[in-house]
């Protein structure tokens, strides 16, 4: 029979003798959490993890991700419109043709550690 583990802290307990006003003067403000869920929540979705996977590999149009993605391409536009509004990805346009890559760095190297993190063990 196992025994479940439920971790709190004792009724005598009476804290740390951490200083938690400058641990919470340090904690993220509520608009930097709000902004980071919304990353990561765009992160949730598979499919919007794979516009970003093959955008990490090259800069392409909605034609070439619909089908590497085998979707149709008002729903890859979809997408996009939503990774852009989170400036996860950027577009730039050549005559008719409108190209996406990652907006920056940063996000090429949240997706690659992120990647990383799941394959470590």
């Amino acid at each position: 029979m196992d025994k479940q583990v439920i971790e709190m802290c004792d009724t005598t307990c009476v804290g740390t003798e951490t200083d938690l006003l400058k641990i919470k003067q340090k904690m993220v403000d509520d608009t930097s959490a709000n902004e980071l869920a919304e990353l990561f929540k765009a992160l949730s979705d598979p499919t919007r993890v794979k516009l970003i996977g093959a955008l990490l590999i090259n800069e392409l149009c909605v034609h070439d991700l619909s089908v590497l993605l085998g979707m149709g391409q008002s729903a890859i536009s979809h997408q996009l419109r939503y990774l852009r509004n989170l400036r996860i990805v950027k577009r730039r346009k050549s005559g008719k043709t409108v190209f996406y890559s990652l907006d920056d760095l940063h996000i090429e190297q949240i997706f690659v550690l992120t990647l990383q993190h799941l394959k470590h063990e």
